[in-house]
């Protein structure tokens, strides 16, 4: 029953995410790449819940510890308040600004002038999603975290907020590409005094191929940014040397395309990863050495 629910919430999701109006030859062309895409994850999605389990079915106790206490942690939050007044500030930003869009293109927006309030409606992390990742944040305590893909930075405040909870100096690397976007975030992140962002406009390549990186490490690595299989790849390959034992990567989109779903098989099959837990947005990626290598496919 729950498994139905989920599946009918999720395919009025993504009809409402693809109802744009055709009103010219390229409008149609996006309609039908945003069709397609729909029913790929449709598919993707109805499969992920056949094989998804919840914790009674898990028998690591790092795993099952993980989903108990953060993952199905239920318990209202008082940061929650901040992050909606944070993603309802975006809502309410009547600007438009000229984008940038150095990944995989997008299957909503028609044009590269795109309102502020529309991006986050549509293109920034959900609720429910931002309210994980706190509670990630602030159940692994990380003291230096990487973000891939600032956008407006609703994500970046989730992993901000959490984050001021640990008892440890933070300091949190996020990236955009785009330096119009780049602006809008800094500017709202500065608002809510996030001062421990260094928001940082680049080309993700070039800031991974500096020689700098490899004598850096990451305790979270959030990667939001291109999500096409060769970059995911190419950014993971170029980010493998700075893991520690405790390293923790979460992959956004890992069904969005089947391209994507490559990636992620690459990814599991690494010799250097050892747990992985699919929770369909997300694909979380641990290199314990002393897990033995298991993947865990859960709801969330």
């Amino acid at each position: 029953m729950i498994k139905k629910k989920c599946a009918r919430r999720f395919i009025s999701y993504l009809f409402l995410k693809t109802s744009l109006k055709i009103s010219n030859f390229h409008s149609y062309l996006c309609v039908t790449e945003a069709i397609k895409n729909m029913l790929f994850q449709i598919k993707s999605y109805l499969t992920f819940l056949w094989h998804s389990k919840n914790e009674h079915a898990v028998h690591s106790p790092f795993v099952f510890t993980l989903i108990t206490k953060c993952f199905y942690d239920k318990k209202p939050k008082e940061d929650y308040l901040l992050l909606e007044k944070y993603r309802q500030s975006l809502l309410e930003n009547t600007s438009t600004i000229e984008v940038s869009d150095f990944g995989a293109g997008s299957l909503v927006f028609k044009s590269n002038t795109r309102a502020v309030a529309q991006i986050a409606k549509t293109a920034g992390i959900s609720v429910k999603r931002a309210q994980l990742l706190y509670r990630i944040s602030v159940y692994f305590q990380f003291k230096s975290i990487l973000e891939i893909g600032t956008s407006l930075g609703l994500a970046t405040s989730a992993l901000a907020l959490g984050s001021k909870l640990t008892e440890n100096e933070v300091k949190i690397t996020t990236l955009e590409g785009c330096p119009n976007t780049m602006a809008v975030a800094k500017n709202q992140l500065q608002q809510f005094k996030f001062d421990h962002v260094d928001c940082i406009t680049t080309q993700f390549d070039s800031y991974l191929k500096n020689d700098k990186i490899d004598a850096t490490s990451y305790d979270l690595i959030y990667f939001d940014g291109n999500h096409s299989e060769k970059a995911t790849l190419a950014y993971f390959e170029l980010l493998i040397p700075t893991i520690t034992n405790d390293s923790v990567w979460i992959f956004d989109d890992i069904h969005w395309s089947a391209d994507m779903e490559a990636a992620w098989e690459t990814i599991k099959q690494h010799p250097k990863v050892t747990v992985t837990i699919d929770t369909y947005q997300w694909g979380l990626v641990f290199f314990r050495r002393e897990q033995p290598k298991e993947h865990f496919i859960i709801r969330t």
